[in-house]
């Protein structure tokens, strides 16, 4: 993956070494898929390589489609009203919520 993109941006192992703050060898290791090298270094390279938004929507808990998925079926079959004193207000008690005009002519024709 960093091999081929490297190679497409025209940046030395060492040059991406350098930028990733690793050695020469972390990055050969890294491009043969050595399951050894850091998270951290991947990151840092991805970074250099002008990929970072690529990790940042790795990372992006909203995309989780397996997260979203295990939590949604964590959710309750029922939702059930608490007996407990409510806390709303009174019938009759609440500002009434302003209506619409009734003359569709200020507003043009009604569909």
């Amino acid at each position: 993956m960093t091999c081929a993109a490297r190679k497409r941006r025209k940046i030395t192992q060492q040059r991406l070494a350098d930028g990733a703050g690793v050695t020469l060898p972390t990055i050969r290791r890294l491009e043969n898929g050595d399951a050894g090298v850091s998270l951290a270094t991947l990151a840092m390279a991805l970074v250099v390589l002008g990929e970072g938004k690529r990790l940042a929507d790795l990372l992006d808990v909203g995309a989780d489609d397996v997260g979203l998925m295990l939590e949604n079926q964590r959710l309750p079959q029922r939702v059930r009203v608490s007996r407990k004193k409510s806390t709303m207000e009174k019938p009759g008690t609440a500002e009434a919520a302003p209506s619409l005009p009734q003359n569709d002519d200020k507003f043009g024709e009604a569909f």
